[in-house]
């Protein structure tokens, strides 16, 4: 009897001291439950906070305009992809880490970069991590105009080119690429700087034609139309003081249909590397004409003396 209350007595003390388990078992039920208790709500907490950041950084990313792109990595990655992007934007006073390569990336490629406040990118960004760097880019990728020239050939056609001079309405891009694409525009040809690039707006506007005319970015417009020209190219361009009537000039061959901005019409430079300028009679009260109808006019106009030379 003594000694089954001795093993008792041996046996609580080997189980239990203070009410606490001593036994393997039980020492890590009670690390578990320390572990549960104690650590692990923390745990849970600092996990909860990281996703909950990372879906509202989503979120704002996913609200962002179509034509930006935001963060080192992904516009680093944008520049040596070659994707079209019209211009970099960088934070002022920050040129740690990977800046110093975005930036030589971008002139690499003639990419206009911009060093502004930090609050102008931040705005943009909307609240999603922008690291200092923004991009503008385009809905496809832009286009190079010996690659258009080789397109065209390839074809069997003479090229048909249509430049526009500091162009400023995306609307007006846009319907002038849906009705390039109608009439058989090999290319359209737009200035890196004071002109506006393919945007999403633009794409919207063209209604899908943005997919299938290509597009290239050109720097000096003067210098583009003389080496045009030295390749056989004939430079039309269209303004109020033309000497001749739109349909009385011959717009077939390889040509450059030259249409001017909305406010100024083509520069002096642009009008003095025309070979020929046409206008458009005006009999009502208004003067001038939007830069998209009166492109359009005369794209259709070339296309009418092209098919007719095909059935001559």
């Amino acid at each position: 009897m003594q000694d089954t209350k001795r093993d008792k007595k041996r046996g609580s003390r080997a189980g239990h001291s203070n009410g606490r388990p001593q036994t393997e078992h039980g020492a890590r039920a009670l690390r578990q439950d320390r572990w549960q208790g104690k650590s692990r709500p923390a745990v849970h907490e600092r996990s909860r906070q990281a996703a909950g950041q990372e879906q509202r950084t989503q979120a704002m990313s996913a609200s962002l305009p179509d034509d930006v792109l935001i963060g080192r990595n992904a516009v680093t990655e944008a520049l040596r992809a070659g994707r079209g992007i019209n211009r970099v934007l960088l934070a002022k006073g920050d040129h740690a880490g990977s800046i110093p390569e975005i930036e030589a990336l971008a002139r690499e490629k003639n990419i206009p970069v911009e060093y502004v406040e930090r609050g102008k990118i931040e705005a943009v960004a909307g609240g999603a991590r922008h690291q200092g760097v923004l991009a503008y880019v385009a809905p496809v990728a832009y286009a190079e105009l010996d690659d258009i020239l080789r397109a065209a050939e390839a074809k069997g056609e003479p090229p048909f080119l249509l430049l526009l001079d500091e162009l400023e309405d995306p609307h007006n891009l846009g319907a002038l690429l849906r009705t390039a694409d109608a009439t058989g525009v090999h290319g359209v040809l737009i200035p890196k700087r004071r002109s506006v690039p393919l945007t999403a707006t633009v794409a919207k506007t063209s209604a899908g034609a943005v997919e299938y005319v290509p597009v290239a970015r050109i720097g000096n417009i003067a210098q583009t139309l003389r080496e045009l020209k030295a390749r056989g190219f004939w430079v039309a361009g269209a303004d109020m003081d033309g000497t001749q009537q739109y349909w009385e000039a011959d717009l077939t061959g390889p040509l450059v249909l030259v249409v001017g901005s909305e406010g100024h019409g083509m520069s002096r430079l642009t009008k003095e590397n025309c070979d020929f300028i046409v206008r458009m009679p005006m009999v009502g009260r208004i003067n001038s004409l939007n830069a998209s109808v009166a492109g359009s006019i005369l794209m259709y106009e070339s296309l009418r003396q092209r098919l007719l030379k095909r059935r001559a």
